[in-house]
């Protein structure tokens, strides 16, 4: 699996970070980032949950 957050839609509130802190960091401008290229078999449930509470929809994931 891959995730890969929207620069246009995120606004940083960070929930993905609390969610799946693993695979989501806040980048130097405050905006979320991807840590991993292919998401770990382990994280998949937490990113796809980090997803789901997204406020603004900002996290894609594709298999």
């Amino acid at each position: 699996m891959k995730a890969t957050v929207d620069d246009d839609r995120c606004r940083g509130h960070g929930v993905c970070l609390t969610v799946c802190p693993e695979v989501f960091d806040l980048g130097d401008d405050g905006y979320a980032v991807t840590t991993m290229p292919e998401v770990p078999a382990a994280y998949e449930r937490a990113v796809r949950e980090a997803a789901a509470m997204c406020p603004e929809r900002a996290i894609t994931t594709t298999s």
